[in-house]
């Protein structure tokens, strides 16, 4: 990945996080923006966003954040000065979730007895 990917990926997920904090604070209160991947040709980014809540709560804050895209990109561009403002595709982070159960897992074998200990 090149240098001026890295940076835009850096400066796009900073400022979505700042537009999301801004202007949809009551709604995107449970949102994180974990991550941002910008594809070679700066057309397209996938962005990761982690939801706090049970599963109806995430897929109604996925689908909030769809609907806003388009004034989310609009905003954007009024921020950030690209030749293309790459179209943004919003993607749910499961990371945290999957090291959380796997920190579970550990936990319980540190607990569960072995052989040599009964």
């Amino acid at each position: 990945m090149s240098n001026r990917t890295l940076r835009v990926n850096v400066l796009l997920q900073r400022e979505l996080s700042d537009i999301l904090r801004k202007f949809y604070q009551s709604e995107a209160v449970s949102l994180t923006v974990t991550e941002v991947r910008v594809a070679p040709d700066l057309r397209d980014a996938r962005v990761f966003v982690s939801i706090v809540g049970d599963e109806d709560h995430v897929e109604n804050r996925l689908r909030w954040l769809r609907k806003q895209s388009a004034a989310i990109r609009r905003e954007l561009s009024r921020r950030i000065v690209l030749k293309f403002l790459p179209k943004l595709e919003y993607v749910l982070d499961l990371s945290a979730e999957r090291g959380t159960r796997i920190v579970q897992m550990l936990d319980d074998l540190e607990e569960t007895p072995t052989e040599e200990e009964s």
